[in-house]
C-alpha cells in the first residue's frame, strides 16, 4: 500500500460498510480510501509527506451527497431579491417597493404561492409599486413566474403562445397576458431578455456557492440539469471544485433523433470532480402551479395533462437512451406521472433494473410503491419541500390535491420499508442546500407530510450516502467508507444517527473532504 496523502485519525467513524461498521482512522491516497482501521495503524500508513488530521473525536461518515440540486443553473434562478420570507401580498408589495433595480430590472426569486392568499397570480397585484420598471419574479417551485407589463413588453409577449412542451402564457378572457408564466418554455420568453452577469461574476458565484455547500458537509451533488458545462469545465481547470458534480442534461418534448444523439454523445464528458452521467426528463410540473399530472383533476380542474403532450413520445425517448446505455431521471410529482414513468421502465424489460430513477414523487397510491422495488427504480425525494405545506391543510399544495391525495405525501418511510432505494436531496435553490437540514427533515417531515412517518435517522443518513450512490449506479465506488472507495468524507461534531434533529441542523461541520482534498475545516 502506498504511503497516504491524508490520514484522518481520532474519529468516531460510521463507515456504512457491513464488513467493518466502525473505525477510528482512515487513510487516503490519490483521492481514494486505501485503509480503514484504528489509531495504532496510522504509523504503518504514513510517509514523509502525509498530512495527519486529528479529528478530536468528531463523527466521520461517508461524504454527504445532495441527490437533487441545481448549483449551476441555480445561479440564474437565485438571482436578485430573495422573496422566500414573503408570506402575504402586503409583504410582497413592500419587498418590491424596496427591491434593488439592477440594470433597469427588478428580479426576484423564492416567492411562495401562498403569498397570493388564494388570488389568481396577476401583474395587477403589484403594478403600482413597480411602475414602468420591468420585473421577473420566479416562484419558489422554479416552474412558474410573475412578470409585469413592462417585462412582457420587453419580451414582445402580447398574447398566448404555443409550445412543444406543456407550458402556458396565462391570459385573461380577452387574450391579454396576466403576467403568470407557467413552465420553462413560457418563462424563457422573458428570461432571454433579462440582464446576464459576466463570466467572472458567474465564476465567483459558483465557487462561493460550492464552498458554502461544502461547509454544510456536502461532498457531492446530482445536478438535475445540463447547467453551463463550459463554465464548469473552465472553473475545474482553474481550481479544484469543492463539491463533486454529476450532471443529467435535460431532454425536453420535441427532442428529435439529433437531439437524442447529442445527449448520448455528452455522456462521460467531465473533468476533476465533475461528470455528465445521465439525462433528466420532466413528466409533469408542480402541484401548486396546476401542472402536476394527476389521475384526477385538482380542485381547480387542472392537472390532467402530462408535460410531454404525447406521453408515448417520452417513452420512446427513454427507450432510445436506454438502448445506448444512458441512465435517466424523470421529474414526476403527480400520481399519473409516477405511474407512467414506472410503466415506461417496465417496458424496457429486465435490463432496466437499477438504472433509472424518479424525482420528487410527492403523491403516490399504495399500489405503486412495490413497483419501485420490482423494477429497480430509485426514488429521489426532497424532504425540505414539506416545509411549503401546512399541518392544517390550508396551503395551496394541500388544497389543490385534496385530503386523500395529500395524505399520500412524500412517502419516504413507506418506500424504504417496501425495499426501494430512497435518495435524498434539497432541489436547491427550491429549498436551501444545507444537507444537515435535509437529514433532519427526512426523519421529522413538516406540514402535510407529518401525517406519515419519516425515515429513521440511519435511513436518512443512507439517503445522502449509500442510497444516493445506488441511485447514481455508483455503489462500487461511493457511499461507504471502505478501501477502494472515493475519499469523499464528512465529519460532524455530533453523530447524525443519534443526535436529535434540532441539534443536527446546527451541528458544526468539522471537516469536509472531497476527492481526498480537505475542502472545508470547521472552527
Amino acid at each position: 500500500m502506498p504511503a497516504a496523502d491524508l490520514i484522518l485519525t481520532g474519529a468516531q467513524v460510521r463507515t456504512l460498510d457491513p464488513a467493518r461498521p466502525t473505525a477510528s482512522a482512515v487513510a487516503v491516497h490519490d483521492g481514494t480510501i486505501t485503509a480503514v482501521g484504528e489509531a495504532a495503524d496510522v504509523r504503518d500508513w504514513r510517509g514523509p509527506g502525509t498530512e495527519v488530521v486529528d479529528m478530536g473525536g468528531a463523527h466521520l461518515v461517508p461524504g454527504l451527497v445532495d441527490a437533487h440540486s441545481h448549483p449551476v443553473w441555480g445561479l440564474d434562478m437565485a438571482t436578485g431579491t430573495d422573496l422566500s420570507a414573503v408570506t402575504d401580498l402586503a409583504g410582497l408589495r413592500a419587498a418590491l417597493a424596496g427591491a434593488e433595480r439592477a440594470a433597469g430590472w427588478v428580479v426576484g426569486f423564492g416567492l411562495d404561492h401562498n403569498a397570493f392568499e388564494g388570488r389568481p397570480v396577476h401583474h395587477d397585484l403589484v403594478a403600482d409599486v413597480l411602475g414602468d420598471t420591468p420585473a421577473f419574479l420566479r416562484l419558489y417551485d422554479g416552474h412558474s413566474a410573475l412578470v409585469n407589463g413592462a417585462a412582457l413588453a420587453a419580451a414582445g409577449v402580447t398574447g398566448p403562445r404555443s409550445f412543444a412542451q406543456r407550458a402556458e402564457v396565462v391570459c385573461d378572457a380577452e387574450g391579454r397576458p396576466t403576467g403568470h408564466l407557467v413552465e420553462h418554455a413560457a418563462m424563457d420568453l422573458v428570461v432571454d431578455v433579462l440582464p446576464r452577469p459576466s463570466y467572472a461574476e458567474r465564476r465567483t458565484r459558483l465557487l462561493e456557492l460550492l464552498s458554502a455547500m461544502a461547509a454544510t458537509g456536502l461532498t457531492g451533488a446530482h445536478v438535475m440539469d445540463g447547467g453551463d458545462l463550459d463554465l464548469v469545465a473552465a472553473v475545474a481547470r482553474e481550481t479544484v471544485l469543492p463539491v463533486r458534480l454529476r450532471f443529467a442534461p435535460w431532454c425536453m418534448p420535441g427532442a428529435d433523433d439529433d437531439a437524442l444523439r447529442e445527449l448520448i454523445e455528452l455522456q462521460g464528458r467531465g473533468g476533476r470532480h465533475w461528470l455528465v452521467g445521465g439525462v433528466k426528463f420532466f413528466m409533469d410540473g408542480t402541484v401548486e402551479g396546476g401542472t402536476a399530472w394527476l389521475e384526477h383533476a385538482d380542485c381547480h380542474g387542472q392537472g390532467t395533462d402530462a408535460f410531454w403532450p404525447d406521453p408515448q413520445a417520452y417513452a420512446t425517448a427513454v427507450r432510445t437512451l436506454h438502448a445506448a446505455g444512458v441512465r435517466t431521471a424523470t421529474h414526476a410529482i403527480g400520481d399519473a406521472a409516477v405511474r407512467h414513468v414506472l410503466d415506461t421502465v417496465a417496458s424496457l424489460g429486465p435490463g432496466g433494473r437499477g438504472v433509472h430513477r424518479i424525482e420528487h414523487i410527492e403523491t403516490a397510491p399504495d399500489e405503486l410503491l412495490s413497483r419501485f422495488v420490482e423494477l429497480g427504480v430509485a426514488a429521489s425525494l426532497q424532504p425540505p419541500h414539506t416545509g411549503y405545506t401546512r399541518d392544517d391543510g390550508t396551503d395551496e399544495w394541500s388544497r389543490r390535491l385534496g385530503a386523500d391525495r395529500a395524505a399520500r405525501a412524500w412517502r419516504l418511510r413507506d418506500l424504504r420499508e417496501a425495499g426501494a432505494t430512497v435518495a435524498l436531496g434539497s432541489d436547491w435553490p427550491i429549498a436551501h442546500y444545507d444537507v444537515r437540514a435535509v437529514l433532519a427533515t427526512a426523519h421529522r417531515p413538516k406540514g402535510a407530510a407529518t401525517r406519515r412517518p419519516g425515515l429513521t435517522p440511519l435511513q436518512a443518513l443512507e439517503g445522502c450516502t449509500s442510497h444516493a450512490a445506488a441511485a447514481a449506479c455508483e455503489s462500487g465506488v461511493a457511499g461507504r467508507i471502505a478501501p477502494g472507495h472515493r475519499a469523499d468524507l464528512t465529519a460532524l461534531s455530533v453523530d447524525p444517527v443519534l443526535a436529535p434533529g434540532d441539534e443536527l441542523v446546527d451541528a458544526p461541520v468539522v471537516v469536509t473532504v472531497t476527492g481526498g482534498r480537505v475542502v472545508h475545516r470547521g472552527g
